[in-house]
C-alpha cells in the first residue's frame, strides 16, 4: 500500500528530474542488508525483476554489510536500520568513513517511531525509503541515489525533525552562513534541484554549485541530506515551509 509520504518524494541533486538508467547503461549494483531473512529474500527478488538494477549480495546484518559492500563493490547499499552486532546507523558511518570510494547508502525502514533515521542520514546516508512503499519506488530511489542524487520524503522527514529537541536558526551563524546560502539552504529542503535553484535566482547553474558546496562545507554535512536535516533541527526551516 502506498503511504501519503510516497507521493512526496522529491529527489536533490545537481540533475532537474528523477534519474533513469538507459537500455546500454551498466545496471547499478545493489547490496541489500536486513537481518529479516523474508524480508531480505523478498527485496532481493523483487528488486532484481526491475529495469538497470542487479542485485549482488545479501548482509543479514550490520558486520556483514560492512564486509560485504568492501568485497562486493556495490554501487548502492540498502540498509535496514535495526540490525544485530551492529546497526545501520553505524555501518553506514563506518562505510563512508573508511573506503576510498564508498557506496550510496539508502536506509530503509518501517518508519513508525523510529529515531534513528535522522543519525543515519547525518551519519552519510543518501536517503530514506520506507519498507511499505511499491518496490518500483524503491528501486527508483536506488537508481537515483547511484546517479549522485538524493532522496527525500519531506512529510516524514518533518514529522521526526517535529519529534526531538527543536533548536533555533540562532544555530546557524555559526557555520557563518552568507544571507545567500541559507537561502539556498532553504530551497534545497524543499527538493528542489540545482537547476531549479539558478532559475529561482536567476543565477547560472555554477554559482548554485558554489553556493550548495559552501553550505556543505560550512555546517560539515556529509551530503545534501545531511545538510536538509540540520536545516529543519536548526529551525531555519520549519515543518510546512515551501519556499
Amino acid at each position: 500500500m502506498t503511504s501519503p509520504d510516497a507521493s512526496a518524494a522529491v529527489t536533490t541533486g545537481a540533475a532537474a528530474g528523477p534519474a533513469t538508467t538507459s537500455p546500454a547503461s551498466a545496471p547499478v549494483t545493489l547490496l541489500i542488508a536486513d537481518d529479516d531473512e523474508v524480508t531480505r529474500s523478498g527485496l532481493r527478488t523483487l528488486l532484481a525483476a526491475q529495469p538497470g538494477i542487479s542485485v549482488v549480495g545479501e548482509a543479514a546484518d550490520g558486520v556483514e554489510a560492512v564486509e560485504q559492500a568492501r568485497r562486493l563493490r556495490a554501487d548502492v547499499v540498502l540498509m535496514d536500520v535495526r540490525m544485530p552486532r551492529r546497526n545501520g546507523i553505524e555501518a553506514t558511518r563506518q562505510l563512508l568513513a573508511e573506503s576510498a570510494e564508498p557506496p550510496k547508502v539508502v536506509v530503509i525502514t518501517t518508519f513508525e517511531n523510529d529515531g534513528y533515521v535522522t543519525a543515519a542520514l547525518s551519519a552519510g546516508a543518501s536517503g530514506f525509503v520506507l519498507k511499505r512503499l511499491p518496490v518500483r519506488q524503491i528501486a527508483e530511489a536506488v537508481r537515483v541515489v547511484a546517479a549522485g542524487e538524493a532522496i527525500l520524503f519531506p512529510a516524514a522527514l518533518r514529522r521526526m525533525v517535529a519529534a526531538r529537541p527543536l533548536g533555533s536558526a540562532e544555530a546557524l551563524p555559526k557555520a557563518a552562513l552568507t544571507r545567500r546560502e541559507e537561502e539556498v539552504l532553504r530551497l534545497m529542503a524543499t527538493g528542489l534541484s540545482n537547476p531549479e535553484i539558478a532559475e529561482s535566482f536567476t543565477v547560472s547553474l555554477e554559482t548554485v554549485k558554489t553556493h550548495v558546496g559552501n553550505v556543505l562545507t560550512k555546517l560539515g554535512a556529509q551530503n545534501r541530506t545531511h545538510a536538509v536535516v540540520i536545516a529543519y533541527e536548526s529551525g531555519l526551516v520549519v515543518p510546512g515551509f515551501a519556499g
